[in-house]
């Protein structure tokens, strides 16, 4: 199958079958998204909405977190990975804001990763999700089942991967493919152990194609070797019985 052809078929199973996936975050509004989103890395979604409720609360927009103490933010992201590094993110993302945005966030990728805490994946995330534009975040899951799928051939890194998929995919499926990929790879073609067995696109994975090839491969290598040690077994026992046959002769007449 071409990478067009495999690329066409994801794509129409998704549509069909999950049309409106969209991130898990709960937000209701740019700023609150983007604090999610730099709270979310290296911690999942779950743990992010139980935590910025509290937050959102206490500094309901850039210019209240920009003043927020940082003891104080702390305590309120502490259950979160990183809380140290993640409050300074989010104290210094907030007084850029203020002092170059007027407490708006932008929307362009450029103007994004000069706040502090956020890099590209961040910044595609907010410009796809809020504006949805045409900008492709990859995370881990996006990396891991790109690559299974066969969508990506030989990418290195987020970067490569991003390139190679929005080249594939249609502009104005791009900000959904990010989904897709993400909830797939979060609930489906995990890290570890993949659910191969409830996934209706195994027949065509990539990944799924050379690993079950690779343990019938290893299979039939372990059963070779099975048979020919009992070979090798059996020859040994033929052997030791005619000399012990030989022996009771010798030894009887």
């Amino acid at each position: 199958m071409r990478r067009k052809e495999r690329y066409e078929f994801v794509l129409n199973y998704f549509q069909e079958h999950t049309p409106d996936a969209e991130t898990e975050l709960i937000f209701d509004s740019p700023y609150q998204l983007l604090v999610s989103v730099i709270l979310s890395a290296q911690c999942t979604d779950k743990r992010v909405n139980l935590t910025t409720p509290a937050i959102f609360q206490k500094y309901p927009d850039a210019f209240a977190l920009a003043e927020a103490p940082f003891e104080e933010l702390f305590e309120l992201v502490k259950s979160i990975s990183y809380p140290g590094n993640k409050s300074r993110h989010l104290i210094g993302m907030a007084k850029l804001l203020v002092e170059k945005f007027n407490g708006q966030v932008p929307m362009t990728v450029d103007e994004l990763v000069l706040l502090p805490g956020v890099g590209r994946k961040t910044a595609n995330v907010i410009t796809s999700v809020i504006d949805k534009q045409p900008n492709l975040a990859v995370d881990t899951h996006v990396f891991r089942v790109s690559a299974r799928i066969g969508l990506t051939v030989n990418a290195k890194t987020p970067l490569a991967t991003e390139k190679q998929l929005v080249q594939y995919i249609p502009e104005g499926l791009i900000h959904k493919a990010h989904h897709w990929l993400i909830l797939h790879g979060r609930y489906v073609c995990v890290a570890r152990n993949p659910k191969c067995e409830i996934c209706p696109l195994t027949w065509f994975y990539r990944y799924y194609e050379r690993t079950h090839t690779e343990k019938a491969l290893l299979k039939a290598e372990a059963l070779r070797i099975k048979k020919a040690k009992d070979a090798k077994l059996k020859k040994s026992l033929n052997t030791i019985n005619k000399e012990l046959k030989k022996r009771s002769v010798d030894k009887n007449s």
